[in-house]
């Protein structure tokens, strides 16, 4: 089984999201969700986000494109990758919270794992920032 795993706060599930989703599928067979805590959406957004993790979680997972669905660590935001130990990471096209240390990190773990980055879908109407100023 090739395990695939996407990575985001994922707030207000949104067609983007879906969209990442589907194209991840094309990727392995098996479709993991890391969904941010909400301590993290804080560091690195500088606020909080509108549903809670739970909530977050909890969309992620009723969605059929997801196989499981899970909170992400917040001392180690690299420690789920080496438990689940994916064979592709498929980042959303406008992912750069820890991406700069990704392909380090993965080396370092002694993994093989493939990184590609998604194409956007209708980025003008379906990005958070957008719909959230729309909230």
């Amino acid at each position: 089984m090739k395990k695939v795993m996407v990575f985001g706060t994922f707030d207000g599930l949104h067609m983007g999201h879906r969209s990442l989703f589907q194209q991840a599928q094309n990727y392995g067979d098996y479709v993991i969700a890391v969904v941010a805590r909400d301590s993290t959406v804080k560091k690195v957004k500088a606020r909080a986000p509108l549903a809670n993790q739970e909530e977050r979680l909890r969309q992620v997972r009723d969605c059929s494109a997801i196989d499981e669905a899970r909170l992400g660590y917040e001392d180690d935001q690299y420690r789920v990758i080496i438990e689940v130990r994916p064979d592709v990471i498929c980042l959303g096209y406008d992912q750069r919270a820890f991406v700069d240390k990704l392909t380090e990190e993965i080396e370092k773990a002694g993994l093989h794992t493939k990184v590609y980055r998604m194409k956007p879908y209708q980025p003008e109407k379906y990005h958070s920032s957008l719909l959230r100023n729309h909230a």
